[in-house]
């Protein structure tokens, strides 16, 4: 599995913590929750690979923590400069984020290159990237079996055109509701899947050409839908009792569900085998919730993991 997004630094803020300089980005909490699903086997290649700059002030601890987790570090570039930097505050319910600062750094003159050994992964995932990087990925990665893809509302506001072509050229959207709603010029998160999917409200309309071949809506606390060539599929979020930092439980959501999808020939064709995926990715996001960035997942014990996920099985009936 290949993962391509950004590397950062973030400062966070909750109602029930708050660090600095911590190790973020979507890169990061995808390739950490893949990682876990996919690990490294002792003397064999890793299993995950992560593409993303980083400036000269990336750790080499960080770095170190990333290859011990079995993810391969040798499509990352580090260019001269800063790495990205996030600063954010969640208040209340921790529902929403209020972004403080965002300094794009070096992710503004990123060039994404695909190492050869990774040109033909089983999976691609274009994480919250700049458009245009994604579109460069997708066709780099000719051969994918699977490519998803992610994105955020300064895109959808700023960059649609080049959106609308990485959605088109990706089998999967997953996206939250907010960003579904604001692509589709829909109030109902419902009414916006088929406008995506048909390619209807992309740049262009139907004539050029149709949008992804699924399309997964998360839901934070209201849990996830997925509208599948197979079928559809709604899961609820696992009741997490203690809130730390919901930063990164999307893209932790997104890591652990195409991981599981890995090594899967036809699974977008099989709901049982989605259905599947979708309980590990809604078990390990909830995990993320539980310490600031993603140290929560860094540490996660496959004991506990487990526990939890028997509990889920039985709150949904599986």
């Amino acid at each position: 599995m290949l993962i391509v997004g950004s590397i950062g630094y973030d400062d966070i803020e909750t109602p029930e913590a708050s660090g600095s300089d911590i190790l973020g980005g979507s890169a990061i909490h995808s390739g950490v929750a893949s990682s876990f699903h996919l690990p490294k086997v002792p003397g064999g290649p890793s299993r995950v690979g992560i593409v993303g700059p980083v400036g000269d002030d990336f750790s080499n601890s960080h770095q170190s923590i990333l290859e011990g987790l079995g993810i391969d570090f040798s499509g990352v570039q580090r260019l001269d400069g800063k790495t990205f930097r996030w600063s954010c505050r969640y208040e209340g319910s921790m529902e929403n984020v209020e972004s403080i600062s965002t300094e794009i750094l070096v992710l503004d003159e990123f060039q994404p290159e695909i190492p050869q050994p990774w040109i033909n992964p089983n999976v691609l995932f274009c994480a919250n990237t700049h458009p245009s990087s994604q579109v460069a990925v997708l066709d780099q990665c000719p051969s994918v079996e699977i490519s998803a893809i992610d994105t955020f509302m300064l895109w959808i506001e700023q960059e649609f055109e080049t959106l609308s072509l990485a959605l088109r050229k990706a089998d999967i959207a997953i996206l939250n509701e907010e960003e579904v709603c604001a692509i589709s010029g829909e109030q109902v998160f419902t009414q916006a899947i088929q406008p995506i999917m048909s390619g209807a409200c992309l740049h262009g309309g139907k004539e050029a050409g149709s949008g992804p071949r699924a399309l997964i809506v998360k839901r934070g606390s209201s849990g996830v839908l997925a509208n599948l060539p197979c079928g559809t599929i709604v899961l609820p979020a696992f009741p997490v009792k203690e809130i730390v930092d919901p930063t990164g439980c999307g893209d932790s959501f997104a890591g652990a569900l195409l991981a599981n999808m890995s090594d899967r020939k036809g699974i977008l064709n099989d709901i049982e085998g989605m259905r599947s995926a979708m309980v590990h990715a809604v078990v390990t996001s909830s995990f993320a919730l539980g310490g600031l960035g993603s140290e929560n997942l860094q540490s996660l014990e496959r004991g506990m993991y487990h526990g939890r996920m028997d509990r889920y099985r039985r709150m949904v009936g599986l």
